[in-house]
């Protein structure tokens, strides 16, 4: 058989970091297969879509904080699923939370300035709901494994 890169410990780093990922029971897992952050990603794509079309002002204004947030919602996913220690896991979901709730506040202030209809707002609602509640079994999941040691 012959030698391939992997085999002589020689894989290109740009691989390393794109299939960075962690293993359980014998299956390996990958952050794209993360469905709390699959739901965070179509969420920042959403608010960017709808901040988009909006006037400068209210863009620059409310549309900036919006889009820094929801994008650090992801964002925050993948830097701690990145991180080696379930303690440190654990902290940049927390803080994938805490923008989660800034969304929110930027959500709210958006539908009292009329910069989005009801509709919208309920619906992006929703999808923080459901991001809040697979984020917060991701955190008990992640809790878990600590406790256990693994």
């Amino acid at each position: 058989m012959g030698k391939t890169l992997q085999s002589m410990g020689k894989i290109p780093w740009i691989f390393l970091l794109a299939k960075i990922g962690s293993q359980e029971n014998g299956t390996m897992y990958f952050l794209d297969d993360l469905e709390v952050y699959q739901l965070a990603q179509k969420f920042s794509e959403r608010i960017w879509e709808i901040v988009d079309r909006w006037e400068s002002f209210p863009k620059w204004r409310i549309g900036s904080q919006l889009t820094e947030a929801a994008d650090s919602i992801s964002s925050n996913i993948a830097e701690g699923y990145g991180r080696y220690f379930f303690k440190q896991q654990i902290l940049f979901c927390l803080y994938a939370r805490g923008s989660m709730m800034e969304c929110r506040n930027w959500l709210l202030k958006s539908k009292r300035r009329r910069l989005i209809t009801i509709d919208e707002y309920d619906s992006l609602m929703e999808e923080l709901r459901d991001i809040h509640g697979k984020l917060n079994g991701y955190i008990s999941k992640l809790k878990r494994n600590l406790r256990k040691g693994k």
